[in-house]
């Protein structure tokens, strides 16, 4: 076991460095055992990850909702198929995302943002009653949020007190709090994730987003290792704020805008969380790479080579934002050529500027986005065509007055 520790932090240390991850902490366990805790890199404070920095899981959060609700299942108090909030919509269907409601039905970013389940609830009533479900799967936050109040609903407990005293304390996660509003709900020893440009990894605050249910944890290493110490006995479930992958292992990842992360449960009887304070961008989708290969270790396989196309998309963006520049410099000092109507076109990137939110949730499965949480996903792809469509406009207004 030194030799596979060993192996482990030099994969680690490695794939921190291909990433430009600034910190990342990681847990490992053996079935019901705690095998490794160990922190790399820095917070933004500058001051040394270790297995007690505490970092967000994002949707790894839905994890413990999930948990949450088949207590309250098994003590008789929600039944799992039985439709709610007088909709057609069971809990069994919240949880596996099957309830019908997507992004496309409730823009949960873009909408304003509840203060509380309770609320939650509200504004997603009329989504709720329109939903129906059909089996297929559509990611959404908005489930959870639901479930977040569900909980209560059950148990007369707001839902971060629940989860405290009835999973965070029984597993001795002393650590962990769960946040209703980002930033404003943080605690005071948090420190700020980081964004990431033209490679630079900056410290951001994270947007304004409701993630009570859905993506509000916050813990350490430490008390992950003892959340996944605990899974023998707690017996997830796919479905269940847990997700079956291609080589039948569960497991989970989450994304926030500053931060990454992800927990996993191999067949052969390894658990492992990872929390990454570097936030979702371009090339950087979340930790699957490197929950995979930290099993690969384990498991006494040769993991892949880390690598990273960061810095490369952000380099490719950056050229593309100089060459917009300079051939929209070039057309201002060159004579009209084409007749005025075809100046219509130098339109199409400031469309595609102002299109760019819609388009990104498209590619990504029809989630929600805002135009300012896309700066924070990827800034070079929001200064190319912020710099695009003002110059191929300033083009074509001046080729039209002449």
């Amino acid at each position: 076991m030194f030799m596979a520790l060993s192996a482990l932090a030099l994969f680690v240390s490695s794939y921190v460095d291909a990433a430009s991850y600034p910190g990342v902490a990681v847990a490992i366990t053996k079935d019901d055992q705690v095998v490794a805790v160990q922190g790399y890199g820095h917070d933004s404070g500058g001051a040394p990850v270790t297995g007690h920095t505490k970092m967000a899981i994002a949707s790894v959060s839905k994890s413990f909702t999930a948990l949450a609700v088949r207590q309250l299942a098994d003590g008789g108090r929600i039944d799992l198929d039985r439709p709610v909030f007088d909709s057609r919509v069971t809990p069994r269907q919240l949880l596996g995302h099957t309830s019908g409601i997507s992004d496309r039905s409730l823009p949960e970013k873009s909408l304003a943002q509840p203060n509380s389940p309770a609320e939650a609830v509200d504004r997603a009533r009329d989504a709720l009653l329109a939903a129906e479900p059909d089996g297929r799967f559509r990611y959404t936050n908005t489930n959870y949020h639901l479930a977040a109040r569900l909980v209560e609903l059950a148990s007369g407990e707001k839902f971060s007190s629940y989860l405290e005293k009835h999973v965070f304390e029984p597993l001795g996660m002393t650590e962990t709090v769960a946040i209703d509003v980002t930033p404003r709900d943080l605690p005071a020893d948090y420190s700020r994730g980081f964004g990431y440009a033209y490679g630079f990894s900056v410290p951001l605050d994270e947007p304004d987003r409701f993630v009570a249910g859905s993506d509000g944890v916050i813990t350490t290493a430490a008390d992950m290792a003892k959340w996944l110490a605990a899974q023998p006995n707690l017996m997830p479930q796919d479905g269940m704020g847990w997700q079956e992958d291609s080589q039948g292992r569960l497991r989970h990842n989450g994304i926030w805008f500053t931060g990454t992360a992800g927990q996993l449960l191999t067949k052969s009887g390894y658990g492992i969380a990872v929390m990454s304070s570097s936030g979702v961008t371009l090339g950087n989708e979340g930790t699957y790479a490197l929950e995979n290969g930290i099993a690969d270790v384990l498991d006494g396989r040769t993991p892949p080579e880390p690598s990273s196309y960061r810095l490369l998309i952000d380099l490719v963006l950056a050229g593309l934002t100089l060459l917009s520049l300079g051939l929209c410099v070039r057309a201002l000092r060159r004579p009209r050529r084409f007749p005025k109507g075809w100046q219509v076109l130098r339109f199409v990137p400031l469309g595609l500027m102002l299109a760019s939110p819609t388009v990104l949730g498209l590619l990504y499965g029809g989630r929600d986005i805002t135009f300012f949480q896309l700066a924070h996903y990827s800034l070079p792809l929001v200064v190319w065509l912020a710099v695009s469509s003002v110059m191929n406009v300033s083009v074509a207004v001046v080729r039209w007055k002449r």
